[in-house]
């Protein structure tokens, strides 16, 4: 998770055959509640648009193409999002993170907190 600025400020280390929305609301509950949550198509499900309406977080979530009445969204607010793909390519510039050197996940999480810490005070 990203904040508006595209730095880093939340993690969660998930299994590669999970699926993303698996541990989504773990991950958003750790932060306040946001105005809007820019997320892409694999997070796109009635649950989680429930639970951010609950919380009063409008999702920006482009439509599954599988959906048979896709949802409308914020099409110009989207475009942001590639301030958090640029979050993940800045975190892939450790050499250690984009090949996964390290074999245990926690070894793994600790490597991405240290290239967080890094990209969090280094400009862009």
């Amino acid at each position: 998770m990203s904040d508006d600025c595209g730095r880093p400020v939340a993690f969660a280390l998930t299994p590669g055959n999970a699926h993303d929305l698996a541990g989504a609301k773990a991950l958003l509950a750790v932060r306040c509640p946001s105005r809007k949550l820019l997320v892409d198509r694999a997070y796109d499900a009635a649950s989680l648009r429930e639970w951010l309406a609950e919380r009063g977080t409008e999702p920006v979530i482009p439509p599954n193409p599988t959906r048979k009445n896709p949802h409308a969204y914020d099409r110009d607010a989207y475009r942001g999002r590639n301030l958090i793909e640029r979050m993940f390519c800045r975190l892939k510039d450790f050499r250690r993170i984009a090949t996964r050197y390290d074999k245990r996940a926690d070894t793994f999480l600790s490597a991405i907190c240290l290239a967080a810490a890094i990209t969090w005070w280094t400009p862009n």
